[in-house]
């Protein structure tokens, strides 16, 4: 039996019935009827290969409403729901007094005990896990098979409101979670007609209902592009080579999702898992079964990215910031070529970029290579070969000495 703190025992009892309901429909559970005041909750543990019939199922009574001996019983759920999910009472208690969340696990496979994980495993997981949910927020907002450096406001807020919880059973679980609104397009808890939010019954194909709040379509194109990634990878294997596949990027798919998850792979390139569970405040009737990336997967998803990044990379109102380290008067349009840093929020590499000048731009890119001044411009980058070439100036200006 669970010991419980009085102070559990207290938080307990300011739950709510249908704060109760509500976690419980998240994790799987299902109400099969009314017993006198009471619901008959019953979840079913995942039957074991091999096993010869299904598994007897977990019940539990809950209250409708407060009476006298409403804490016990509710004492009595979180004990049952402390065997289920191996976690403290105290720890589930916090999460059913979370507002609604979409939650995504990541499941690490390190070496070392059960529970643990390296250092620079989990804080190149750590930085894909951001890098994902930035690339997901941007293709919910403006889906591309290359996402710009720059992002917009509302991408930036997402990823500000992305909580990390406490880790979970397994060999190292990342249990991450996304805030959303409270009520449902303005109706109630239980209200019917959750169902109208996703009316498409296949999300790969037909992306996310503008009617939903930002985080939850970022929630929905997390999963879709991280599922999509798993597909072009195995398709890649497949084939033993890179096929286009810029038309998912209306599901998520880019090449910043792929770079994201190998990310998270880390420098040893191991594999990984994400699962997804939805705020059941707003449902989700689609199917959404854990994703696994393998190590093969990863080495698909590199050679995926550098090819929709090579093809697509067109980067519209680049910023680079450096010095003229050579001029070039006799080719049309003249050219300049700079070496410094393009400014990007994901990443700072200097390298040369060949820049196409305006007849405007040729004295003042000279006087700047005579002098050694740096220079800041900005226009339109894209691919040449291994590196990339900056066109369509609309800025190019010369610092002080």
């Amino acid at each position: 039996m669970t010991a419980f703190t009085d102070a559990e025992f207290e938080d307990a009892a300011g739950l709510a019935p249908a704060v109760v309901r509500r976690y419980l429909s998240g994790k799987g559970w299902s109400a099969e009827g009314d017993l006198s005041g009471a619901e008959l909750w019953e979840w079913r543990p995942p039957q074991e290969p091999g096993a010869p019939f299904n598994p007897t199922p977990y019940e539990l009574l809950v209250p409708m409403q407060r009476r006298r001996d409403y804490a016990g019983r509710v004492a009595d759920i979180l004990e049952t729901l402390a065997v289920v999910e191996a976690r403290r009472p105290a720890d589930i208690i916090r999460e059913m007094q979370l507002p609604p969340v979409d939650w995504q696990f990541l499941r690490l496979v390190p070496p070392g005990p059960s529970g643990t994980a390296p250092l620079l495993d989990l804080v190149s997981a750590l930085t894909g896990l951001k890098d994902l949910h930035t690339a997901a927020a941007s293709s919910a907002l403006t889906p591309q098979a290359v996402q710009p450096g720059q992002k917009p406001q509302v991408v930036k807020d997402h990823v500000a409101a992305v909580r990390l919880d406490q880790t979970r059973v397994g060999s190292y679980v990342i249990a991450a979670h996304t805030p959303l609104p409270d009520s449902l397009l303005g109706g109630h808890e239980g209200e019917a007609g959750q169902g109208s939010l996703f009316n498409d019954a296949d999300l790969i194909r037909h992306g996310p209902s503008p009617s939903e709040p930002f985080a939850r379509r970022v929630s929905r194109m997390l999963f879709a592009g991280v599922t999509c990634a798993r597909f072009v990878a195995e398709q890649t294997l497949g084939e033993d080579s890179v096929s286009h596949f810029e038309h998912l990027d209306s599901a998520g798919l880019s090449a910043n999702l792929c770079e994201a998850l190998v990310k998270i792979a880390g420098e040893e390139r191991r594999g990984f898992s994400l699962a997804f569970a939805w705020s059941s405040e707003r449902p989700m009737e689609q199917p959404s079964p854990p994703v696994a990336i393998g190590r093969r997967h990863v080495q698909a998803l590199e050679a995926v990215a550098k090819d929709l990044r090579q093809r697509l990379g067109r980067e519209a109102g680049a910023v680079l910031h450096g010095v003229v380290t050579r001029l070039n008067r006799d080719v049309a349009p003249p050219e300049a070529t700079v070496y410094g840093d393009i400014v990007r929020e994901d990443f700072q590499r200097q390298r040369s970029v060949r820049v196409e000048l305006r007849p405007e731009d040729i004295d003042k890119a000279a006087d700047a290579w005579r002098r050694g001044l740096e220079v800041a411009v900005k226009g339109d980058l894209e691919p040449r070969g291994t590196g990339v070439r900056m066109r369509r100036l609309t800025a190019f200006v010369v610092g002080q000495e």
